[in-house]
């Protein structure tokens, strides 16, 4: 299945993709895309039920039929750093020996295309498509082998990033990553069932036409089981929680000059299977 967010901002209502590209409501079976209704039970039930029989929403989705970001009510929004070994040489830094861990503020969730604010004041914002993972069955302390079994579903993520506010002042990453609008999501939550492999998903950027990554998740350090497991030892996972697990080479910082966004750009992005998003970069 592949689950979304449709309405406008703070108004979005559950919806499913059908076999033709159209919205059907799902508000007579769940509440929100979030929640217990990512748990594996939920996502059996709504799999039970006869799509093309649900209430069909006007409207193209992605076009002139708003699409939220796949998930609501994030809980957490985890982030990994450095996570493609060709994307840490471009940035000058090690492969660390463990993931690198950071977090984007739920508030910079944002639709798949929305607008992305540049903040007041930044000199260097920049792009990451990423794959983001969903958790649906919850848990602490999950070994690798059963991590994929806690997955409700993947999505794109734009890990969008302020790179002085990250590396050039004191502190930690976080207040790099987490401005408003710093998260688009969606444009669906593909169910685990439709990607039989996370690690061999390609995955694309570009900026006003000009493609800047083109990249794979074959080439994770570490990959969506790993990660989940490392994550687990140190907090509980829960449903709705949102894991983007890092970026392949090709953001604006590793380009030579570097190159960083300006209010008027076209971000265009995706993943194989999972959709893509299309932000117009505006002045805060």
């Amino acid at each position: 299945m592949k689950l979304l967010r449709y309405g406008l901002p703070g108004q979005e209502k559950p919806g499913v993709l059908d076999a033709q590209g159209r919205v059907r409501d799902l508000s007579g079976h769940i509440a929100d895309v979030a929640g217990a209704a990512l748990l594996p039970e939920s996502l059996a039930r709504l799999r039970g039920v006869n799509i093309e029989s649900l209430p069909l929403v006007a409207g193209t989705p992605q076009k002139d039929l708003r699409l939220g970001a796949c998930v609501g009510n994030v809980g957490k929004f985890i982030c990994i750093g450095l996570n493609y070994s060709d994307h840490a040489a471009e940035s000058g830094m090690q492969v660390p020996p463990e993931p690198v861990v950071f977090n984007k503020w739920t508030s910079a969730i944002v639709g798949p295309d929305d607008n992305v604010e540049i903040p007041r004041g930044s000199v260097k914002t920049d792009w990451e498509v990423e794959l983001g993972v969903v958790i649906g069955k919850g848990g602490r302390y999950i070994a690798e082998a059963d991590a994929l079994s806690h997955v409700a579903g993947y999505c794109v993520v734009n890990d969008v990033s302020e790179r002085e506010y990250q590396l050039d002042r004191s502190g930690t990453w976080d207040k790099g990553k987490g401005c408003d609008t710093f998260g688009p999501t969606g444009p669906w939550l593909v169910t685990a069932d439709e990607v039989p492999d996370p690690q061999a998903l390609k995955m694309w950027l570009e900026v006003d036409g000009k493609r800047y990554q083109n990249g794979s998740t074959s080439t994770m350090v570490y990959g969506v089981q790993f990660l989940i497991a490392y994550l687990s030892k140190f907090m509980s996972l829960q449903p709705g929680d949102v894991i983007s697990t890092g970026t392949p080479p090709g953001v604006g910082m590793g380009q030579k000059p570097p190159l960083y966004l300006r209010a008027g750009q076209t971000i265009h992005l995706g993943i194989d299977g999972l959709g893509t998003q299309t932000q117009t970069t505006v002045q805060a």
